[in-house]
């Protein structure tokens, strides 16, 4: 699945190879995790920015990555057992590969975004990172999408995983469109979900410095210091445009059709309303 053969596949699913190289021996215990399709950077810098009062007042430049590193992409080889508790992780992996690890996680956070969405800014997301073949006709790699012959494979199989077992552990789920239409109850909902009190004005700094049009201007949140192991060095924002609809400006109405000849009926079972455009926020 990629050029640099950093991705393997194993009982079906497209997983980094570190990740399978790794496996789940590390002694990670007692963290809250950030889950979700590609897409995860927004929420990620939030709970960075609620739990280190050194990245709310800018007295820290600390990498994202370093604060809230990635359980399968461990590329500095940090010794995640010696993180201070509460540790802080984010993960694109699916519910099956966590079940050996998954006892030790005292709370998860998944973000779902609506499909179309998530495909577009994937395609745009897969031409700067280097571990991910780049495919230069949409349609191709739509197909692929909607056949889970991606990393992280099929987002249907992703959301329903950690959506049906809801009841089975302590997940709090968003939507990337809720947080687009209200950030700051998004933020006050992840504050009173990890246990975390700020103040009005630690609250107002979180909110403000998680717009998204303040974390593209931030080398941290923007990853401008990712390895080029992972990201080419050229032009560009690695955050491109964090809006709703754009699917619209890169999809006919033809391949717009054929994503809910695929997913929508599938979706139906899902207990998440997915918004599809701007104007109906």
């Amino acid at each position: 699945i990629s050029d640099t053969n950093l991705h393997v596949y194993f009982q079906g699913l497209c997983y980094p190879l570190v990740f399978v190289l790794l496996g789940s021996s590390a002694k990670i215990l007692h963290f809250f995790s950030m889950v979700s399709f590609p897409g995860t950077v927004w929420t990620q810098n939030i709970l960075s920015l609620i739990f280190h009062e050194g990245h709310r007042n800018g007295t820290e430049n600390i990498d994202l990555m370093d604060r809230i590193p990635w359980l399968e992409y461990n590329t500095k080889h940090m010794d995640y057992s010696a993180f201070p508790s509460p540790r802080l992780f984010a993960t694109h992996l699916p519910l099956i590969c966590l079940r050996l690890v998954f006892f030790f996680f005292l709370q998860v956070i998944y973000v779902t975004r609506n499909p179309k969405d998530v495909l577009v800014s994937y395609f745009h997301f897969s031409k700067i990172m280097v571990t991910l073949e780049k495919v230069s006709d949409f349609n191709i790699f739509m197909e692929r999408f909607l056949a889970g012959k991606v990393l992280a494979s099929s987002w249907l199989d992703h959301v329903t995983g950690w959506h049906s077992h809801a009841e089975d552990f302590n997940i709090l789920f968003l939507t990337y469109e809720e947080m687009k239409k209200d950030l700051r109850s998004a933020v006050l909902k992840i504050c009173n979900f990890v246990g975390k009190t700020l103040s009005e004005k630690e609250v107002e700094s979180v909110v403000r410095q998680a717009t998204f049009e303040n974390m593209r201007k931030d080398p941290r949140a923007n990853y401008e210091n990712l390895s080029e192991f992972l990201r080419e060095k050229k032009p560009g924002y690695f955050l491109r445009k964090g809006t709703t609809g754009d699917w619209k400006n890169m999809m006919t109405v033809a391949q717009s059709e054929r994503v809910d000849e695929v997913l929508k009926e599938k979706m139906k079972n899902l207990p998440i309303k997915f918004i599809w455009d701007i104007n109906e926020m």
